[in-house]
């Protein structure tokens, strides 16, 4: 008996890691493949930082990749679900590692969801330092694999967001548009949306956008009180997480919804609240501004050629 004879090719493993390091990008370190993997922090242009560390999935987005046969863009999403809540703390990210387990290393695949996440790496301007391929026949299905995905960012201790003892009744909701989807509420989405249309298996499958430059840009007017990424749990559900006990968010839902939700909700017969509660809707970060920095909001956002509108007010709740 050999560990190739039980389902794990560690030759294969090996090749893959070459891959890797093969791979022409600023964003990889080139000690990948060690036992652990490190950058050189310059902590002169701080006070007092703060590392800020968050992991996230791709979740059951990774069952639409298989179902079109194509793997390069879900790489994209695993690291926008963590760079993205970094940046809403007003962290920058700076490091990035991935976990893919799989039944069985097939080099095809595998090779198309790496340099989806070197792409998003490139994207969020950190660095991918290291990662695991796990190879488990006993417990993945010879065509199943998972994503996972793990991230740290430095910010100053005063600048950390939220400041929830700023926000105020009456403060200003912006809100970016979303790609889509994004990586969240598949579970529903995939059973509502028309099994034979390959077009809408294709807007579901458009990655998620990373809005990490964007909003460093913003947050650097010093008007942002807080900021959330539109996940699970959709825009209220959300945004309520970077506002004070006392307050809610008030939102209009009068701004452009991309079509794959209409779809969604009328070929899934979804009621508007489920939706509300479960997909971004079209907005896939939101960032609270108080009334009187409203337009210096904005004229930062339209001088950065960043799309930003008003969704909604704070009210007590």
């Amino acid at each position: 008996m050999t560990y190739a004879k039980a389902g794990v090719d560690m030759d294969a493993g090996d090749r893959f890691v070459d891959f890797i390091k093969s791979i022409k990008s600023k964003s990889i370190l080139p000690s990948l493949g060690g036992f652990s993997g490190g950058i050189e922090l310059d902590v002169s242009k701080y006070r007092k930082p703060v590392l800020l560390s968050c992991t996230d999935g791709v979740g059951t987005k990774l069952l639409v990749a298989q179902k079109l046969k194509k793997y390069d863009t879900v790489g994209i999403d695993l690291v926008a679900m963590s760079v993205n809540d970094l940046v809403v703390a007003g962290a920058k990210p700076l490091v990035f590692l991935d976990y893919i387990a799989c039944g069985k290393i097939k080099p095809e695949i595998l090779e198309q969801l790496m340099k989806g996440i070197v792409d998003g790496c490139e994207q969020s301007d950190c660095v991918l330092a290291g990662g695991e391929t796990a190879e488990m026949p006993d417990l993945y299905k010879e065509d199943d694999f998972d994503l996972a995905g793990f991230a740290v960012g430095m910010v100053e201790r005063d600048e950390m967001l939220p400041k929830k003892d700023r926000i105020k009744e009456g403060d200003l909701i912006l809100g970016i548009p979303s790609t889509g989807v994004h990586s969240n509420g598949f579970s529903l989405a995939r059973k509502a949306v028309p099994q034979d249309s390959k077009p809408a298996w294709e807007q579901l499958l458009v990655p998620t956008k990373i809005y990490v430059r964007e909003m460093l840009k913003l947050i650097e007017t010093g008007c942002i009180l807080g900021a959330a990424h539109i996940t699970g749990g959709g825009l209220e559900g959300n945004i309520v997480r970077a506002m004070p006990d006392n307050l809610v968010p008030k939102l209009t839902y009068d701004w452009p919804v991309p079509d794959i939700f209409d779809l969604i909700q009328k070929n899934g017969n979804v009621e508007t609240d489920e939706m509300r509660r479960v997909f971004n809707l079209g907005i896939g970060m939101a960032v609270i501004v108080s009334k009187e920095n409203g337009k210096t909001a904005e004229d930062a956002a339209k001088k950065a050629g960043i799309t930003l509108r008003q969704i909604g007010t704070c009210v007590h709740a």
